[in-house]
C-alpha cells in the first residue's frame, strides 16, 4: 500500500513540475539556468522516498569556475537524489530515448539539456566536444554520468573515455560527485535511511596531454569508487548507531 501511495505521489508531483516547467521555459526556451532550477524541484521529492539527504558542497571550489561534473549512476532514483546538487547554469547529458518520455523528456530538452545518440558515438563525441568548447564562452557547466548506464547494484562500472579526452582537449576541470548507495531504497518501506551526496574538489586537466586520457579516466574512477565506498561505510555506521538508541 505504501509503495502504491509513493508511486502515485511521485507521478503526480512529476507531472505538475513538468507542466509548470514547460510553460515557464516557453518564455525563454533552452536557457541554461532552467536546468538547475527544475532539477531542484525534483530534488524536493526526496521525503516521498523516505530518505534523509546529507548534501556536502564545496561552494568555493565549484562555483568559481565552469567545469564538467561527473557522477556515479545507480538507478532511476538519481533523477530525484542527484538533482539536489545540480549547480547553476549546468546542463546535463541524457540518452536520446529520453526525449520520447512524455512531459519529462520534453522538459529535459526545453530546459537546455542535451541528448546524445549512443548508437552514433562519432556524432555524440563531436556534439559533446562542441559544447565543452563553449563552456567558458557561454558560462555553462556540463553534467554527465561517465558509466553511460545505471549500475543497478553492480558497483561502479567502467567509465567511457570520451568525456575525459574532451576535458583534456578543452582544458576544462572535472568535478567528481559521489552518491552513497541508493539501491537499498524500497518503496514499500517507511524509512529508507540516509543518502550522502558529496561534491569533491576539481581535478585539473590543463597540464595533461591526450596521451594521458587513460590515466585521467582511471584516476577519476578510483576517486569516485573510493569515496563512494567511504560514504557507504559512514552511512552504515550512522544507521547502526541510530538503531542502538531505539
Amino acid at each position: 500500500m505504501l509503495m502504491i501511495i509513493r508511486i502515485i505521489l511521485i507521478i503526480i508531483t512529476s507531472i505538475f513540475i513538468c507542466i509548470f516547467g514547460l510553460i515557464y521555459c516557453l518564455f525563454r526556451p533552452r536557457y541554461p539556468a532552467h536546468s538547475a532550477k527544475f532539477s531542484h524541484f525534483f530534488g524536493k521529492m526526496t521525503p516521498i522516498l523516505g530518505i534523509k539527504i546529507d548534501l556536502r558542497l564545496n561552494q568555493k571550489e565549484i562555483l568559481s569556475q565552469n567545469c564538467i561534473y561527473i557522477a556515479n549512476h545507480q538507478n532511476n532514483y538519481d533523477l530525484i537524489i542527484a538533482a539536489n546538487v545540480v549547480q547553476p547554469r549546468t546542463i546535463a547529458v541524457g540518452k536520446s530515448s529520453l526525449l520520447f518520455v512524455p512531459f519529462l523528456g520534453w522538459l529535459y530538452w526545453l530546459s537546455g539539456n542535451i541528448f546524445i545518440n549512443r548508437n552514433n558515438p562519432i556524432h555524440s563525441y563531436n556534439l559533446l566536444l562542441s559544447i565543452v568548447k563553449k563552456i567558458k564562452e557561454k558560462n555553462i557547466s556540463l553534467w554527465i554520468f561517465p558509466e553511460a548506464t545505471r549500475s543497478r547494484g553492480r558497483g561502479l562500472l567502467p567509465f567511457k573515455r570520451s568525456i575525459f579526452k574532451i576535458a583534456i582537449i578543452c582544458q576544462v576541470p572535472i568535478v567528481p560527485i559521489c552518491i552513497s548507495d541508493t539501491n537499498k531504497i524500497q518503496l514499500n518501506r517507511w524509512n529508507n535511511g540516509l543518502v550522502i551526496v558529496e561534491i569533491l574538489p576539481p581535478i585539473r586537466t590543463n597540464t595533461l596531454t591526450i596521451q594521458q586520457v587513460n590515466m585521467l579516466t582511471d584516476h577519476c574512477h578510483n576517486i569516485i569508487k573510493n569515496k563512494v565506498n567511504q560514504l557507504n561505510k559512514e552511512v552504515h555506521l550512522k544507521e547502526k548507531k541510530l538503531l542502538k538508541f531505539r
